[in-house]
């Protein structure tokens, strides 16, 4: 378990502080790449994202983005958080999340309704 899942980590009756580093990420019009499990690299371009905090932990941003693959021009949908970083070269910063996202139901529902109101599906 990484430093920052030990320091977010909410005990019962605890509350979180809600942190506001100086700007929200915004990757829209973006172009990434990704390599895939064997070594090739996929070229996309984010066309929309939708950023919310996690309701129980406001040094997540979970991230939810309409991305469009360069090769054959397809729709992907990509789930992924922000955490502000705790280490020298990030504190204070929003950085990209290493591991596998885990969203409470609560706030999974309002991310779907959005991207429903955006028209995405």
């Amino acid at each position: 378990m990484g430093i920052h899942n030990r320091r977010s980590v909410l005990r019962r009756g605890e509350k979180t502080k809600v942190v506001e580093p100086d700007k929200l990420p915004n990757n829209i019009g973006k172009p990434r790449c990704i390599k895939t499990i064997y070594g090739a690299k996929c070229y996309f371009i984010i066309e929309d994202e939708i950023l919310h905090n996690q309701h129980d932990a406001h040094n997540k941003l979970i991230a939810f983005q309409r991305i469009r693959f360069e090769a054959d021009n397809r729709i992907e949908y990509r789930l992924g958080y922000y955490m502000v970083g705790v280490k020298s070269g990030a504190k204070g910063r929003w950085v990209w999340g290493q591991f596998c996202l885990t969203i409470p139901e609560k706030d999974l529902k309002i991310i779907l309704k959005k991207a429903e109101r955006k028209g995405w599906f």
